[in-house]
C-alpha cells in the first residue's frame, strides 16, 4: 500500500511500532485514563504520576488501532487515502488525519478543552488562597519543558522539573492573549476540579490599560491613552473577561489588577508627561473594571502597589492612601480584596542589613515586610476597609546586587523565592499569600539599544545581557534563578 510514497513509507514504518498517541512524539507518555487537564494544538493532556501525558482521542483517531499515531490536526495535508481514511505524514511517520476535532484549540491557547460550565456558584469568604488547590499554568509548564531541553546538568534539570509543580499567574496582557488564555484556563481549572474533587484557584493578571506602564518603555501596551482605546479596553477586554467569569463561576479566581498603573499616579504625574496623559484612563479604567468584576462572588481582586522602593517613603505612602481610597470608592458597588506588592520585582521579603539611612535614601521600609506593615496602617487610616496583601515572591529569594534599589530589569543574581502559600507569615493575618505572579524566566525587557521598546534600565550594569523582549523566554535568567532559589528547590 502507498506505493507512490515508498521512500517516505520506509522511514515511517521504521518509526511506527510504539506510537500509541500524539504525546509520544513530543517525549511524553500516553495516559492510561481520560481525565483532561488542559488542551492545546497538540491534543488533550492529563496528569499521571506527577507527569503530563497525552490522551488518545479514540473515537475520531481511527489510525491508532492500526498502530499509527494521529496527525496533530484534522486539517493536515492529505498524502494518501485508502479504505481506512485519509493519511498524512508528520516527523517521518504516517499519521491518520482525524475525522473530527481532536480537542485542539486555536491561537496557541491552553486549558481544559470542551468543558461544560457548572451551574454551581462558588463564593469567596475571607482569604481566597486558603483551603484550595492552586491551578498549574500549562503554558509555563511548556516553557520550562523547553528550557529543560536546553540543559545537560542533571541537578539543574531536577530543579527545573520542580518548577513545573508550582502555580503562577497567567498574564492577560493583550486582547488577543486574553481571548486565547482566559476561557481555556478557566476550563482547565474546572477540569482539574473534576479530577481532584478540590476547589481550584486560578490567578490572572489583568494588564492592558490604555497608556499602560507610562513610566517605562519595555512593557508599554497595545492600547494608547485616548478615548477610542479606552472604549476598546472596556468593550473588547473587560466586558469579555466579565462574560467568561460569569460563565465559569464554580471555581475561585484571583485577579491581579494592572501592575504599576496606580503607583505611577502616586509618584510620576509631574515628572513623566506620558503618565499625566494616562491619568484619566487609569482612573476610568479602574472604576469600570471594579464595578464590573468586583461584584462577582467567586472573584477576589488585588490592586498593585508597586514595591518598597517605590512607595515605601512616608510621603508616598500617605499620598497612596488617598489615591487608592478614591479609586476603590469610584468602583462601587464592586469590592476590592486588597493589594499586591513586588510584582515582577526583586526586593527581598526581609533584609535585616538595611535600615533607614543614606544607603536606602532614608526609606523607612527597605524590604517588603516592613513596607506592608507600614502601608497597611496608612491604608486603614485612609478609610480603606479591606486591606490584605499578596506578595510576589517569584524572584526575591536572593538579594541581588543592585546599584540602586529601584533597578527592575533582568537583575543578575536572581533567585526564586518563597513558594506559593496561603497565610505564610505568623502574626501577619493581613498577608493572604506569597505567590509567583511574574513567571521566572520571562524577560523584563530587551537589552538591544536599537529596539523600539528598549528601556535604559535594561542596559544598566546590573541587568543581565543579552536579554530578549519583555515576556519572551530568557534561558540564562531562568537557570540562574533556580540555582539561587531560596529556599532551595
Amino acid at each position: 500500500m502507498k506505493a507512490t510514497y515508498a521512500l517516505i513509507a520506509t522511514a515511517a514504518l521504521a518509526a511506527k511500532a510504539s506510537a500509541a498517541c500524539f504525546a509520544e512524539r513530543l517525549g511524553y507518555p500516553c495516559c492510561s485514563g481520560n481525565e483532561v487537564v488542559y488542551t492545546d494544538n497538540d491534543g488533550k493532556w492529563g496528569v499521571e504520576n506527577g507527569n503530563w501525558c497525552g490522551i488518545a482521542d479514540a473515537p475520531t483517531c481511527w489510525s491508532l488501532s492500526q498502530g499509527y499515531p494521529c496527525c496533530s490536526s484534522s486539517n493536515a495535508e492529505v498524502w494518501y487515502t485508502d479504505a481506512s481514511g485519509k493519511w498524512g505524514v508528520e516527523n517521518g511517520d504516517w499519521c491518520g488525519i482525524p475525522t473530527g476535532s481532536t480537542g485542539g484549540s486555536t491561537g496557541g491557547s491552553t486549558g481544559g478543552g470542551n468543558v461544560t460550565p457548572s451551574n454551581e456558584q462558588y463564593t469567596i469568604s475571607g482569604n481566597p488562597f486558603k483551603g484550595v488547590e492552586f491551578y498549574i499554568n500549562p503554558y509555563y509548564v511548556k516553557e520550562v519543558d523547553g528550557a529543560i531541553a536546553q540543559m545537560s546538568d542533571s541537578s539543574l534539570i531536577a530543579k527545573a522539573e520542580k518548577m513545573k509543580t508550582y502555580s503562577n499567574a497567567i498574564w492577560l496582557d493583550t486582547i488577543k492573549n486574553m481571548q486565547s488564555w482566559l476561557e481555556s484556563n478557566l476550563q482547565g481549572a474546572q477540569s482539574q476540579h473534576q479530577s481532584s474533587g478540590k476547589d481550584i484557584l486560578t490567578v490572572f493578571v489583568v494588564y492592558d490599560l490604555p497608556g499602560r506602564d507610562c513610566h517605562a518603555l519595555a512593557s508599554n501596551g497595545e492600547l494608547l491613552a485616548n478615548d477610542g482605546d479606552l472604549a476598546r479596553y472596556k468593550s473588547e477586554y473587560i466586558d469579555v473577561i466579565e462574560g467568561h467569569l460569569k460563565t465559569y463561576k464554580s471555581q475561585p479566581v484571583v485577579l491581579i489588577v494592572e501592575p504599576d498603573s496606580l503607583a505611577n499616579l502616586v509618584t510620576n504625574l509631574e515628572s513623566t508627561p506620558a503618565c499625566a496623559d494616562s491619568e484619566k484612563y487609569y482612573l476610568d479604567g479602574h472604576a469600570y473594571l471594579i464595578q464590573k468584576l468586583g461584584v462577582l462572588p467567586h472573584v477576589a481582586m488585588y490592586l498593585d502597589i508597586g514595591h518598597a522602593f517605590w512607595l515605601g517613603w512616608d510621603d508616598n505612602r500617605e499620598k497612596a492612601g488617598k489615591v487608592y481610597a478614591k479609586v476603590i470608592s469610584s468602583g462601587a458597588p464592586g469590592n476590592v480584596r486588597g493589594f499586591t506588592d513586588n510584582v515582577s520585582n526583586y526586593t527581598p521579603w526581609e533584609d535585616p542589613t538595611l535600615s533607614r539611612g543614606p544607603e536606602t535614601e532614608w526609606n523607612p521600609c527597605p524590604d517588603e515586610k516592613r513596607y506592608l506593615e507600614a502601608i497597611s496602617k496608612d491604608f486603614k487610616s485612609a478609610g480603606i476597609k479591606s486591606v490584605y496583601f499578596v506578595s510576589d515572591s517569584s524572584r526575591n529569594g536572593k538579594k541581588v546586587d543592585r546599584k540602586h534599589p529601584g533597578e527592575w530589569c533582568n537583575q543578575t543574581g536572581v533567585g526564586v523565592g518563597a513558594r506559593p502559600q496561603a497565610s505564610p507569615v505568623s502574626g501577619m493575618d493581613y498577608l493572604d499569600a506569597f505567590y509567583w505572579i511574574k513567571p521566572l524566566g520571562e524577560s523584563d525587557g530587551t537589552s538591544d539599544e536599537s529596539a523600539a521598546r528598549f528601556d535604559g534600565y535594561c542596559g544598566h550594569e546590573t541587568a543581565m545581557k543579552p536579554a530578549p523582549e519583555a515576556g519572551q523566554w530568557f534561558q540564562k535568567h531562568f537557570e540562574q534563578g533556580i540555582k539561587n532559589a531560596n529556599p532551595p528547590l
